[in-house]
């Protein structure tokens, strides 16, 4: 539940972000799904030899952009995706206070290619930074992922009744 800074490598953190993203992938793949079937069934229907290009090029492009999207809209109306809102995570500046638009951008931009995501993530595990909760892009955005609550915590048990 630290929301300073932390200058050791914490697996954890990394896990419980990892296990965030796969859930928002999730969500946004399913959206995506749909709107690629629709794109690929439209461009059969008008026997377009676009058709091979869509299969290979399209989803690809809607996830990277989709992924965008949700992740800046989500971190700047609700301060965490749904993903982190679950596992108890929140995307603040370094200062600790709420992310701008332009920030939560520059942050989320390597979502475009997994590719991009996958070197994001490794530079900021192996460089070392004041921050270790940082994937390179915070580092650049100047934001940071905090832990709010314990993910995967079980609900306190209730209070005992009151005396008869």
């Amino acid at each position: 539940m630290s929301t300073g800074t932390s200058s050791q490598f914490d697996i954890n953190h990394w896990l419980i972000r990892l296990v965030a993203f796969i859930i928002d992938s999730i969500i946004i793949g399913i959206v995506a799904g749909i709107i690629y079937f629709l794109a690929i069934v439209a461009l059969f229907a008008s026997g377009s030899f676009l058709v091979l290009w869509g299969t290979y090029l399209l989803l690809p492009f809607l996830l990277g952009i989709l992924e965008i999207i949700y992740f800046v809209f989500m971190e700047v109306a609700y301060g965490a995706s749904l993903g982190k809102r679950i596992l108890g995570l929140q995307v603040q500046m370094v200062n600790g206070s709420k992310v701008t638009f332009e920030k939560s951008l520059l942050r989320n931009i390597s979502k475009i290619y997994w590719l991009f995501l996958l070197l994001d993530w490794l530079l900021g595990v192996v460089i070392s930074g004041q921050d270790q909760r940082q994937k390179y892009s915070d580092r650049i955005a100047g934001t940071t992922v905090v832990q709010l609550k314990q993910a995967f915590a079980a609900a306190p048990p209730p209070p005992p009744p009151p005396p008869a």
